[in-house]
């Protein structure tokens, strides 16, 4: 089979090796589809924490059983993969938080992932299909992050929330923030992106940077109360600094992208608020079993988000063009 590897930074190459030996308590999977992730790229572009190289990328997978050792499970069904090992013996483990799990090893970033024809996953990683398409299997895993982060927020009917960044997990952020019943904005610098949300998901109040003062339109908007929770799925370090402003006394606000440099808030403006910041890693089998009951229930659509789609062969010549801003991509998938 073929196995694509990222070498070092820059440099993907293909490798033909062995099909994976079937071991006890796992599944052989023959991969259909795999999503593009914002730490894919990272990876590629030598930007990602927590990573080391050579790499085989790939965590958001829709796939098909090829054998099993699962009672459970039938040979020829479709699932998806919740790429995220956990010791199950840690403190957050034993809190049912393995999400967040001392040793975690995530398919792709810690350990080899799914860029290849075929894997070998843990029984208990592997999520029936449940019906839903491949293309709707590659992108749970990428919602499960978006909504897991929403419910973290404990958000109430009608707050004001402001995602900071259009990316996938951004887009994820406004459609489970919707479901939520909150009154989502939006701000990024891509003004593609923002069409993209006015036109495909039915944004009301979008924040085009550069353009107006955010503060200001913030204050018109949620007419001088500001937003109750801020999701920042930008990872960038002046985003991430800057996004206190904007949070409503008494607000949560929510750091869902990530990057390598430590950052700084004013204490002042953090306290006087009596804000509360918080993390969001990862999703948990609640997160991606919500996802695909929203699916399913047609809450949400993942093919709006699928723009660009290449064959597993032409990775190598094509990858390079997924952080490009005129390619306008919200979401690549590669098929096998």
């Amino acid at each position: 089979m073929k196995l694509l590897s990222c070498e070092n930074p820059h440099n993907f190459q293909f490798h033909e090796t062995s099909i994976p030996s079937l071991e006890d308590g796992h599944s052989l999977l023959q991969i259909k589809r795999i999503g593009v992730c914002g730490t894919d790229i990272h990876a590629f572009e030598g930007t990602q924490p927590y990573f080391n190289y050579p790499r085989v990328l790939g965590h958001e997978l829709a796939a098909e059983i090829v054998e099993t050792t699962s009672d459970n499970l039938k040979v020829g069904e479709y699932v998806t993969i919740m790429p995220y090992k956990s010791c199950g013996k840690c403190v957050a483990c034993k809190r049912e938080k393995n999400n967040c799990c001392v040793s975690m090893q995530v398919l792709g970033v810690h350990i080899d992932g799914g860029m290849a024809e075929y894997i070998t996953v843990p029984n208990d990683l592997i999520i029936k299909g449940q019906g839903l398409e491949l293309d709707e299997l590659a992108l749970v895993e990428p919602f499960a992050i978006s909504a897991h982060a929403i419910a973290r927020a404990n958000l109430q009917k009608d707050d004001f929330i402001l995602v900071v960044g259009a990316g996938p997990i951004g887009l994820g952020l406004v459609e489970f923030g919707r479901i939520a019943g909150a009154k989502v904005i939006v701000m990024d610098v891509n003004k593609e992106r923002l069409a993209f949300c006015k036109g495909k998901l039915e944004v009301k109040h979008t924040i085009h940077i550069g353009t107006v003062d955010p503060y200001e339109r913030l204050k018109e908007i949620t007419n001088g109360d500001m937003p109750t929770a801020i999701f920042d799925a930008t990872g960038n370090l002046n985003a991430i600094e800057q996004s206190l402003e904007y949070l409503a006394h008494s607000g949560t606000y929510v750091l869902v992208g990530i990057q390598k440099e430590s950052f700084s808030l004013s204490h002042p403006e953090f306290h006087k608020r009596e804000s509360t910041l918080m993390s969001s890693r990862n999703a948990t089998k609640l997160d991606f079993d919500f996802v695909m009951e929203s699916i399913k229930n047609k809450k949400i659509n993942p093919l709006l988000f699928i723009t660009h789609r290449i064959p597993f062969e032409e990775v190598i010549e094509r990858f390079n063009i997924f952080n490009i801003p005129s390619e306008n991509v919200i979401k690549a998938v590669i098929e096998l």
